[in-house]
């Protein structure tokens, strides 16, 4: 099968989130699978060309696109997903995509990702290469699968293309006014009321997706259910509904290679689930890295997150006295909104043995946190997937989540499980979403952690469960061949 994997964002180029660790390994296991694979990413100048290995394509040349009236120039470069035959295509137009930002608020923000939408098809078109998929991915492509039915309807070169489009989070769904649909030439009646593409007098990119790919998946089964419901479906619940029979759930995985504390790079003391003193180590090096006193008794939970709402730090804040009650100390990796980064710098600063606090993005810190910390908290409001708590499982760090989207999907409770007398559970979970819930699942836990045998027992658990790409990768497969079958029924 030949597929085309769009993204805006692609590890190691360029990543702000979960979409980034998925676009940098998805396409690795489906090539690995036998299918050819090429990557298509805007050439952000926020990294470099050389470090990468990126060369220019003079066989393509350059490309004329016009876009609200205006026709700009696109070169493309090329490069290779490390450890892969995986080629990945950069759109490159200065203008567009030389901001020093992968996302803006500039006015211009919706021609963008249509001009990066085009260029994706005409690069296509320059290659002569005819994918059966092209894998669409969030709002920044969620034009494309209008423009390739209609717009380029005309080529037979995909006449044989199916499109499949993957909601990350729909939080984010790209709202704009209705000239957007107009700079790219749309039909009007796509952007009239009850059209495609129309929202409350504007035109939703994440909408047209969801109504026009051949098939819609979301990164966890749980969310696909959530988000047909009025509490999580933010505004698209109704539209996933007509879509239901073609809208469904696979978990994210994560790439072993990257994250496994056997073969970890970034970590100082290797260890697996047979031989767990490793990570005893391990944390009595972060404690010492991070200026905390080791004390081998007193649990150390880590943090590594948006500073967000989204990620439950309202609850951290509403129930903040009691947590520093709790006999533990915190390591916290992050950035964010404003009030949340204040308030762990100043928690670091009131309790200089017990909290540290480093603002920003550190990658090997956060290898050395969730290698040398026991507890990693996620109190999620909503967690589409979630991949920190997937990479502590791997980790043996115990994760205490809401129970919600992806989180639910991987973190099973292990007091739900000793009522089950199957003692399968690899974690602790809460369902109500309030300080109180938090603080009890962070204190069962607390209390296990004291009971080295039942811990031992429960980090092995998620050390063994399966949670690679390698899992996911047959599932995409299985939904494109659904994709090419319904697009084939339907002509």
């Amino acid at each position: 099968m030949k597929i085309a994997f769009a993204s805006s964002e692609v590890f190691p180029y360029v990543k702000t989130g979960g979409l980034g660790d998925v676009a940098g390994s998805l396409p690795i296991e489906l090539s690995k699978l036998g299918h050819e694979v090429k990557v298509f990413l805007p050439k952000y100048n926020v990294f470099g060309e050389e470090e990468h290995g990126l060369h220019y394509q003079w066989d393509i040349g350059e490309i004329q696109i016009r876009i609200a009236g205006l026709v700009r120039s696109v070169h493309v470069h090329a490069a290779t997903l490390p450890n892969s035959n995986v080629h990945v295509y950069f759109v490159d137009c200065p203008h567009y995509f030389h901001r020093f930002r992968v996302y803006t608020n500039d006015l211009d923000e919706d021609e963008r990702f249509l001009f990066y939408s085009k260029g994706i098809i005409e690069i296509l078109q320059r290659l002569a290469w005819a994918p059966d998929i092209i894998h669409c991915n969030d709002w920044q492509t969620g034009v494309l699968p209008l423009l390739l039915k209609e717009n380029y309807g005309w080529d037979k070169l995909f006449e044989k293309t199916a499109t499949v489009f993957s909601i990350h989070n729909i939080a984010y769904q790209g709202i704009f006014s209705k000239s957007a649909f107009e700079k790219v030439e749309i039909k009007p009646e796509h952007f009239r009321p009850g059209g495609i593409g129309e929202y409350y007098g504007g035109v939703n990119f994440l909408k047209t997706g969801i109504l026009t790919a051949d098939m819609i998946n979301t990164v966890s089964e749980t969310y696909a259910q959530e988000l047909l419901t009025e509490e999580y479906g933010a505004g698209m619940q109704n539209f996933l509904e007509i879509r239901k029979k073609d809208f469904l759930g696979i978990l994210n995985g994560i790439d072993y290679n990257l994250w496994n504390p056997e073969t970890d790079k970034f970590i100082p003391y290797k260890y697996s689930a047979n031989d767990l003193s490793g990570k005893f180590k391990n944390k009595r090096f972060l404690l010492e890295h991070l200026g905390l006193p080791f004390n081998e008794n007193i649990p150390l939970v880590g943090i590594v997150s948006r500073l967000v709402d989204q990620k439950g730090f309202d609850l951290f804040s509403y129930g903040l006295n009691r947590l520093m009650d709790l006999p533990v100390q915190w390591v916290m990796l992050g950035a964010g909104e404003y009030r949340y980064e204040t308030m762990f710098g100043e928690l670091a600063h009131q309790y200089p043995e017990k909290v540290s606090s480093y603002l920003g993005f550190n990658n090997e810190l956060s290898h050395l946190i969730e290698a040398g910390a026991d507890i990693f908290v996620m109190p999620s409001r909503f967690e589409p997937c979630g991949l920190n708590q997937i990479y502590s499982l791997r980790y043996g760090t115990v994760p205490v989540v809401r129970k919600t989207g992806g989180l639910a999907d991987t973190v099973q409770d292990w007091k739900d499980s000793i009522s089950r007398s199957d003692e399968t559970g690899n974690g602790f979970s809460f369902e109500e979403y309030t300080s109180e819930s938090f603080v009890r699942a962070l204190q069962n836990a607390i209390y296990e952690f004291h009971n080295k045998k039942v811990w031992q027992k429960i980090q092995v658990n998620g050390m063994n469960k399966d949670l690679s790409w390698a899992k996911s990768a047959g599932k995409y497969v299985s939904l494109y061949e659904k994709a090419v079958s319904k697009m084939k029924k339907e002509k």
